[in-house]
């Protein structure tokens, strides 16, 4: 499973994009659990954020959902957290 973050906006304005793939990795099936709950409550669309909070776009597998700060669910910040963290 490839995990794809892009994260936009914020006081700076500066894009950042990080991947994971999550093959061979020993955390696979919990990225994977978390991957699909962070994209179960995304939108299809990109919400209206806030001034100079994130927006962020989320892939999965080749299927794309939207969220923006402050609305992240515990899930989608803790994945997006872990993708820009450890993602390349």
């Amino acid at each position: 499973m490839r995990i794809h973050v892009h994260r936009t906006g914020g006081f700076s304005g500066i894009d950042r994009r990080a991947e994971i793939d999550t093959a061979g990795r020993d955390d696979a099936d919990d990225l994977r659990s978390l991957a699909d709950k962070a994209v179960a409550t995304a939108r299809s669309e990109p919400p209206t954020g806030v001034p100079d909070g994130f927006s962020y776009r989320i892939t999965v597998d080749g299927r794309t959902v939207y969220c923006a700060d402050p609305r992240l669910t515990d899930e989608q910040r803790t994945l997006i957290s872990k993708v820009l963290k450890e993602g390349s």
